[in-house]
């Protein structure tokens, strides 16, 4: 009974969220409250953005820090690209994909040398970011929108670390997997849109 009180509130955040209006623009509000939403608007960002936290979590010791930090640093990176617009291609394939490919890892609790889940978690990171830095608001500060895309995605990684430590402090090891194990469900079914 504790753990639904756990899940209820979090599938209600997700259910809020839609992935129609995660690249339709950040609309005219300030520039940081823009840039916080963002990555809370669309369900492959805020599923990646957990995911990233659920496998860090599964991962533990340095990596609990040093992938969200890599894909966080990364992310930015590609924000800024972004706002100079600078392309990279299929940065929505990407995003999608590393919905798949994070939420495999973590359900499949793989725990890789920590320049390959750093290099992952940027790979991922710096596309998320791209696709954030293209829609910045033509009226908004580029670093407010930034800080607050970079302050939503720390909150979301939490939210997955968050997840993991619930699971081992209620003897349910298997729940963060299971997390992620329907994060890839779900970047599959994002993917459907691209066919």
């Amino acid at each position: 009974m504790r753990s639904l009180r756990l899940v209820l509130p979090a599938a209600a955040l997700v259910a809020m969220a839609s992935a129609a209006e995660a690249h339709t623009g950040a609309g005219h509000g300030h520039a940081f409250t823009s840039g916080f939403a963002h990555p809370l608007g669309g369900m492959d960002h805020l599923l990646a953005m957990v995911a990233v936290g659920l496998w860090a979590g599964l991962a533990g010791g340095r990596a609990l820090w040093l992938w969200p930090a890599s894909f966080v640093a990364a992310m930015v990176l590609g924000g800024v690209l972004g706002m100079a617009g600078i392309p990279m291609p299929l940065v929505e394939q990407g995003i999608v994909a590393s919905v798949v490919v994070i939420g495999l890892a973590a359900a499949l609790a793989l725990s890789p040398n920590l320049a390959v889940g750093c290099a992952l978690a940027a790979l991922a990171g710096l596309l998320h970011g791209h696709a954030h830095g293209t829609e910045v608001p033509a009226d908004a500060s580029g670093l407010a929108y930034a800080s607050g895309f970079a302050m939503a995605t720390v909150l979301l990684h939490a939210c997955g670390i968050a997840v993991t430590v619930l699971a081992a402090r209620f003897s349910m090891p298997l729940a963060a997997r299971a997390a992620g194990g329907l994060t890839a469900v779900a970047g599959v079914v994002l993917a459907a849109r691209f066919f």
